[in-house]
């Protein structure tokens, strides 16, 4: 390994993180310095706290609202800070290990909507009919529409075997959509592979979890005959991030050599990565297949191979999650999701607000719906480092499907070029390269 593991994948959304124990005071002011205790300022809360107790209308439960008033502090910081007690602990790291009980959807807020970045393969929202775009409104005839994700997600799921009703919204009908779904064990699979004709390997990773290299290698291996592969077919598209050890791994494959990522945490330069080279895809052309909902973990990988000269990133700009939470532990069981540092391409792109700008910009009609990126969310952060160049004399604009809806977004299960022209773009430009 090389250090710090980054990154934990929640399927409320893309995540890239760290883990470290909760070391108390930790940040805070030593003895002697002309900086102020945080001790001392928590002493306002002690007395709000004391007249809630004593002098409110009704009893007050304290552990309720001490965890209120930590909640607020944290989630005044960012979108991607948050504070989680035990059972909202327990489930984030069972989605991290890629098995959990529910529906099988990812979902993270885009402006006011919880929506569904896509349905998991084989999973019940897929089969009926659950698709990327779609926003839940209503939960078992309740509204969700001022409620928060966690919240949401809390609703979704259950014991195997009950039911959940969900209300949806989808671009293009009227009226929501009432789908009534069974609950399952869901259990994750990261990695879809397949041998395309004249020796492509298509990879497409959906979210990087425990095992998602292990997984893709695999995968590989069950696909390998005689016939050695020509090139990578690599699809990143609605990726929403998650464990940035796994993408490293990855990344590794498809490098012989050169950075992988950097991070910086209030300027300074806190880490950087390299490869280690040797990798299985080191001398193979290469082509990312990208959207507007490839994030986090996903753009890590997309920007390092760019950068590298190692593969043309064909679709649109990628939503522009570039920062880094650490998972902290915290006593009785809870946790603390803290963004700490952003990170940066090996040219020194930095993808927080910006995204990852294509070689080939693929675009094809909208789904209804503006689209909000990272830059557009309540209290993001911003960019710095170097602006990433965003392509001109090289890219070049196609229109994938004129009048159709959601081409770009709903990523289709198996690749078909008929039904995917966003994937037949990518293929063609890999063509390019084998000459």
């Amino acid at each position: 390994m090389r250090g710090v593991a980054l990154g934990a994948l929640a399927f409320a959304g893309g995540a890239f993180m760290s883990t470290n124990p909760w070391e108390p005071g930790r940040g805070a002011a030593s003895a002697g310095t002309d900086v102020e205790s945080p001790y001392l300022a928590v002493r306002q809360l002690g007395r709000v706290l004391v007249r809630v107790e004593g002098e409110y209308v009704e009893p007050v439960d304290r552990a309720k609202l001490v965890d209120g008033a930590i909640r607020g502090m944290v989630g005044n910081l960012d979108p991607h800070s948050s504070y989680m007690n035990r059972e909202e602990y327990t489930n984030f790291q069972n989605d991290t290990a890629g098995r959990f009980g529910g529906i099988g959807i990812e979902v993270d807020i885009r402006g006011d909507a919880i929506t569904v970045i896509a349905p998991i393969e084989g999973s019940p929202a897929e089969r009926a009919g659950v698709k990327s775009g779609d926003r839940i409104v209503g939960v078992d005839g309740e509204s969700v529409q001022e409620k928060g994700i966690d919240a949401v997600m809390k609703k979704l799921r259950g014991d195997p075997g009950t039911k959940v009703k969900l209300f949806i919204r989808r671009a293009g009908v009227n009226d929501a959509l009432v789908i009534e779904l069974t609950r399952e064990v869901i259990r994750v699979s990261s990695i879809v592979a397949k041998r395309l004709e004249g020796g492509v390997l298509y990879l497409r990773i959906k979210q990087f979890q425990t095992d998602t290299h292990l997984e893709m290698l695999r995968a590989v291996a069950r696909l390998r005959t005689k016939d050695a592969f020509r090139g990578v077919l690599l699809d990143l598209r609605s990726n929403p991030g998650g464990l940035v050890d796994e993408a490293t791994e990855i990344a590794d494959e498809f490098l012989a050599s050169g950075g992988i990522y950097s991070m910086r945490s209030r300027g300074v330069v806190v880490e950087e990565t390299t490869a280690q080279g040797g990798g299985a895809f080191a001398t193979l052309p290469v082509v990312m297949l990208v959207n507007e909902w490839t994030a986090s973990a996903s753009e890590l990988l997309a920007g390092a191979l760019q950068d590298n000269g190692r593969g043309r990133v064909v679709g649109m700009d990628t939503f522009g999650k570039g920062s880094v939470q650490t998972i902290l532990d915290l006593p009785g069981g809870a946790g603390l999701k803290l963004t700490t540092a952003r990170y940066y391409t090996p040219k020194g792109h930095a993808i927080q607000a910006d995204g990852v700008h294509p070689d080939v910009r693929v675009v094809a009609k909208g789904d209804g719906f503006p689209f909000l990126r990272e830059r557009d969310l309540e209290g993001a952060l911003s960019g710095e480092g170097v602006p990433a160049k965003v392509q001109d004399g090289g890219a070049y604009t196609i229109d994938a499907a004129p009048g159709e809806i959601n081409v770009p977004r709903d990523v289709p299960v198996n690749p078909l070029f008929g039904k995917d022209p966003h994937l037949k773009i990518g293929y063609e430009e890999l063509q390019k390269a084998f000459k």
